[in-house]
């Protein structure tokens, strides 16, 4: 099957589950023939489908309750029940049970893209050994959350410098169309109820954001609340894409809880499921560090080595997994993880230009 083909079929697969946005999927699509990372962000689904046959011996390996869609703008800082800035992974819309090395090799993959795509000199070989080393260090027993408060300064330091500057976030989250039509009807009592008591007048927005989740309903809340704006985004969630790989019919569970549940994390008291709906906060300090933002290579080699410690704290809550996974690792060759993600690398590039091509 080829990408074309896959994308076709996907979509009538969420199209079963949840409304589409006709003119939300054709940016997903023009996008997708754009340039390469953007394509990679946007099509999970084939990176699921061609997994078990272009990842070679990484695609056997013990099983865990994993991201599923792991990249490297899939990190993130938001504010904990104390109010301290917390960076981790953001985004568990896919999670699934999967071989541990599929979130590892996906990583690295996506940061030999970015890297690639920004100019940036980092060798393959470079980017799976930081990558590695933080996730060994926190499978074999120092899984902790990062909390950038009294710890981790070198990331605060760059982490604070990247929080938004306030009014270009809320003209342009005031800036999208107003929402209407039957998800609104659905969305409303979930966001009026997490909104804070005493909120004002609230607007309602269709946010238009993401590419892998682009096309589905994304609905925003926005209210003043004692003398400034705050704002709740209600997103549509669907079953993984790795079901849809996995050939299973449509109406399976939602793993966003689980996940968030069983990780090793400081959670986002925001972040909460109502049935289909997605709920959390949206706000100016809710920004994400990116290899162009690191100053040399070294803090680029601590950057992808708290990536890979995070997805640790990620898989570590799995206590059935960790022990299996510790072992898996230890009897690995010492370049298998580059190796498998240059693999899956030279698939989604040959898929984009079938893509672009096709898209013509």
């Amino acid at each position: 099957m080829d990408i074309v083909k896959a994308t076709k079929q996907y979509e009538a697969w969420v199209a079963a589950q949840a409304r589409l946005i006709p003119g939300d999927i054709e940016r997903k699509h023009q996008a997708m023939a754009g340039s390469v990372f953007p394509f990679f962000r946007a099509t999970f689904y084939r990176w699921a489908q061609v997994w078990p046959d272009v990842a070679g011996d990484a695609a056997k390996a013990p099983l865990v309750l994993g991201v599923g869609d792991l990249h490297v703008e899939n990190f993130g800082l938001w504010r904990d029940a104390e109010g301290r800035l917390v960076w981790g992974i953001n985004d568990f819309d896919e999670a699934y049970k999967i071989p541990y090395t599929a979130d590892l090799v996906r990583l690295v993959a996506s940061a030999m893209l970015a890297a690639e795509a920004d100019g940036l000199k980092l060798e393959d070989s470079f980017i799976a050994g930081a990558v590695l080393a933080g996730y060994q260090k926190a499978i074999s027993g120092a899984a902790l959350p990062v909390v950038l408060a009294d710890r981790h300064q070198w990331l605060r330091e760059l982490a604070v410098p990247k929080l938004k500057e306030p009014s270009p976030f809320w003209t342009k989250l005031t800036g999208f169309p107003k929402a209407a039509g039957e998800g609104l009807d659905e969305a409303t009592p979930l966001l009026q109820a997490s909104l804070p008591s005493g909120h004002g007048d609230t607007a309602y927005v269709a946010r238009v954001a993401g590419l892998g989740s682009l096309g589905r309903e994304r609905i925003v809340a926005l209210t003043d609340f004692l003398g400034g704006l705050v704002a709740r985004e209600a997103k549509v969630l669907v079953p993984s894409g790795w079901g849809w790989a996995a050939g299973e019919t449509v109406g399976g569970p939602l793993l966003y809880p689980k996940i968030l549940a069983q990780a090793v994390r400081c959670p986002d008291p925001f972040v909460t499921l109502k049935g289909k709906w997605l709920l959390r906060r949206l706000a100016p300090d809710g920004s994400r560090l990116e290899l162009t933002d690191m100053p040399n290579q070294r803090s680029n080699e601590k950057l992808l080595g708290a990536m890979g410690f995070e997805t640790a704290n990620i898989h570590y809550g799995d206590k059935t997994a960790r022990a299996a996974i510790v072992a898996d690792l230890a009897a690995r060759p010492k370049h298998w993880l580059s190796g498998a993600a240059r693999a899956m690398r030279d698939q989604m590039v040959k898929d984009f230009h079938d893509w672009s091509t096709a898209s013509r």
